[in-house]
């Protein structure tokens, strides 16, 4: 049963407003369901929009940040609760073990990886929470491709491929992680034909 999701996203608000539209509409979704947020801890970009529209929607909101960003006054202070940490990987381990199910909005680096990481995490049964893609505007079309390329070479389990749930409407996807199961499967491709 779910209780708080992590939400990664950009420190930027992107080109185009449907973006914006989007973590507002997630943040306020979530809020509704009575579920918990957590995210990166920033008052900038899709951050700081979809904290603002949980907020506003009488959502709970925990912000995990970096004291580096937070000295650079970057930092959401008017969360629920804030967490200051050391570093980028404590930012990353904190957020996964605060949550239970994960959504990627549109984002850059930072949040491709927040991504691959915790889909790693789920392949390896590190974490057993669901992860989504908010496919706002089809930003994330051309990386689905890129994980249906690596399932086709054999790099990626069919499975652990399904793992990776997409949808461009926030309602829907929120409700297909909560129906979601994570498979338990070996990650390794091929094992049996490796002398271990």
């Amino acid at each position: 049963m779910l209780q708080r999701i992590c939400i990664f996203c950009g420190s930027s608000p992107g080109a185009d407003p449907v973006y914006t539209e989007a973590a507002t509409s997630l943040g306020r979704h979530v809020a509704a369901l009575g579920l918990g947020i957590v995210y990166g801890g920033s008052r900038l970009g899709l951050m700081g929009v979809v904290a603002d529209a949980a907020l506003s929607s009488g959502g709970d909101v925990t912000g995990v940040i970096p004291r580096a960003m937070q000295s650079k006054e970057i930092a959401h202070t008017g969360l629920s609760d804030l967490r200051v940490v050391e570093s980028m990987h404590q930012r990353k381990a904190l957020m996964a073990e605060l949550s239970d199910a994960f959504i990627a909005l549109p984002g850059g680096f930072g949040t491709f990886d927040e991504l691959c990481e915790i889909l790693t995490w789920t392949q390896l049964g590190l974490q057993r929470g669901p992860c989504g893609i908010l496919n706002v505007k089809g930003y994330y079309d051309h990386l689905l491709r890129m994980f249906d390329h690596a399932e086709n070479e054999r790099f990626i389990k069919p499975e652990h491929r399904r793992m990776v749930i997409s949808d461009a409407d926030p309602a829907t996807l929120v409700n297909r992680l909560q129906g979601y199961q994570v498979p338990v499967v070996d990650k390794w491709i091929g094992r049996d034909q490796i002398n271990l």
